[in-house]
């Protein structure tokens, strides 16, 4: 079952998010990750609950692989560069069929 890592990003410092970008990337598709979406044209049809910044989406084989990726070792350093020129909300949905 296919997962969709969703992440909404408000980028602090563009030069070293530039840096995540490109270390991020690889890993991802290391672990079958395919972008489907990477901080293009946006447009907020309702925000009731949460008014996006953004999104990055993220199409994983499984939830598992999602995880996996997430909180692999080699992610961990990419991760810290994300986290301190960032702020995100990221969450992991199950896909259908």
């Amino acid at each position: 079952m296919t997962a969709f890592l969703i992440v909404d990003t408000k980028i602090e410092n563009a030069e070293e998010y530039e840096r995540y970008k490109a270390l991020a990337r690889p890993l991802a598709e290391s672990y079958g990750g395919t972008y489907r979406a990477r901080g293009g044209r946006m447009e907020i049809l309702e925000n009731d609950l949460w008014s996006p910044t953004r999104m990055v989406i993220i199409d994983f084989p499984s939830m598992d692989q999602a995880r996996n990726f997430m909180n692999s070792d080699a992610y961990a350093p990419i991760k810290a560069i994300r986290r301190a020129n960032s702020q995100c909300t990221v969450a992991l949905v199950e896909g259908i069929g």
